[in-house]
């Protein structure tokens, strides 16, 4: 089960990026499109495995973030680097139906990655996803402290506890929400 955790870590936590906003005004819909909106363009920044066989090992990601014109959702592409070793990672997310957000990285279950089963916006700083493959289950949140940085937790359930596995702080590199450009 480690191998599996860590294989699809790093993905788990480059989606959770794909899911910060800050809300907009009106419907629900509308708020959620914000939501993913505000990622779009550059972000950069560390990470870190925070249990388990592997834990304290880092990690650096960038990614670009873009939205979809008609749907509600967002597609992330990037890499993340560990040590001389860069991997290509991808995540796609959109709004399907009663369960909120449903989407993939890097192909999910059905390939090398995970599902999206579920997910919803908390509220304007913060979203959730229920993530799975087989019998790996867990949750991944983002928060957005302030317009240029975004804090990503993975977690994974064992024996009927959530248990952090991953950190990441992300920070803005372009000027696509507040028109500055954030320190790497």
């Amino acid at each position: 089960m480690k191998s599996v955790i860590v294989s699809f870590v790093l993905p788990l936590a480059m989606a959770a990026t794909a899911s910060t906003m800050l809300p907009t005004a009106g419907s629900a819909a509308e708020r959620d499109k914000g939501f993913f909106q505000s990622v779009e363009g550059q972000w950069v920044g560390p990470g870190e495995i925070v249990a388990g066989k592997y834990k304290g090992t880092k990690f650096t990601c960038n990614f670009t973030g873009s939205s979809p014109a008609v749907k509600v959702g967002m597609t992330l592409d990037g890499t993340c680097r560990v040590g001389v070793f860069t991997q290509k990672m991808s995540a796609t997310v959109e709004q399907k139906g009663r369960n909120g957000y449903k989407g993939t990285f890097m192909g999910g279950s059905a390939g090398a990655g995970l599902d999206i089963v579920s997910g919803s916006v908390v509220d304007a700083r913060k979203v959730v996803f229920n993530i799975n493959r087989n019998q790996l289950n867990g949750l991944m949140q983002a928060r957005i402290p302030d317009d240029n940085s975004m804090v990503v937790t993975v977690s994974v359930r064992v024996d009927k506890q959530v248990v952090p596995v991953i950190g990441m702080n992300l920070k803005r590199v372009d000027a696509v929400s507040v028109g500055s450009i954030a320190k790497n």
